[in-house]
């Protein structure tokens, strides 16, 4: 076949792309990350802050739905709260700090075996040696971050009930305003440290707001049960 000018197209190839080689070149710039951020390097002080907020909510607003199970004093309510975050914020900062130290130890210990263990081979790059030593460094947890993250969110969680009753005279109206102040906190962190984490959110928010109704459930059950029951 030749065209309008003599030439011929004969001899050109041309050649179409398979339909499955086009499909796999879309899954692999679909499967190609955003961002070259490796957001497990947050899981330290994540977990250590979304722990405390978490506990700090759920054990302060469990103490203080247990106390008005049995008091309707809103004094007695605050006093139970505002022991609970200073308790709770002490507790979670010690034994937190303990945990991440005595993880630090084991893994410095293994740095160390794997240090004497290098040191009987043959060494061709110092330079590629000192990066992965600084890298390994820089991976080690840190107690007084972990320590100060998880009292500082425990102390934030805390407030949040406190605050919630501290107006409100009325005793029915109280445990409903701390009831749902607390929920909402609880999603909003729920929600907030999916996000943090590149987690699913709904699903995130959802297990900890359900989490934190059953405490304050079944505490306020069983101290109302074990006040009806004159003990």
């Amino acid at each position: 076949m030749e065209t309008t000018n003599g030439t011929s197209i004969n001899n050109h190839k041309f050649t179409i792309p398979a339909v499955n080689d086009v499909e796999q070149q879309q899954a692999s710039m679909e499967l190609e990350p955003t961002d070259d951020f490796n957001y497990s390097k947050r899981s330290q002080w994540l977990r250590a802050a979304v722990l405390g907020a978490n506990d700090g909510l759920v054990s302060t607003a469990a103490l203080m739905m247990g106390v008005g199970a049995v008091k309707q004093d809103i004094k007695a309510m605050i006093l139970t709260g505002f022991a609970g975050l200073v308790a709770g914020a002490c507790s979670m900062a010690i034994g937190e700090f303990v945990s991440v130290y005595s993880q630090l130890d084991i893994e410095v210990a293994q740095l160390k075996r794997d240090k004497l263990r290098d040191e009987n081979r043959e060494t061709t790059d110092e330079e590629e040696e000192q990066e992965g030593s600084k890298g390994d460094k820089e991976s080690l947890p840190n107690p007084l971050q972990a320590s100060a993250a998880s009292a500082l969110s425990f102390s934030v969680g805390a407030m949040v009930p406190l605050l919630a009753a501290s107006f409100i005279k009325e005793y029915k109206v109280r445990l409903g305003v701390v009831v749902g102040a607390v929920s909402l906190a609880l999603a909003v962190f729920g929600w907030l440290g999916a996000v943090l984490g590149r987690a699913p959110r709904v699903r995130s928010a959802v297990r900890v707001l359900v989490g934190g109704w059953l405490a304050m459930a079944i505490t306020f059950g069983l101290t109302k049960l074990i006040g009806s029951s004159g003990l």
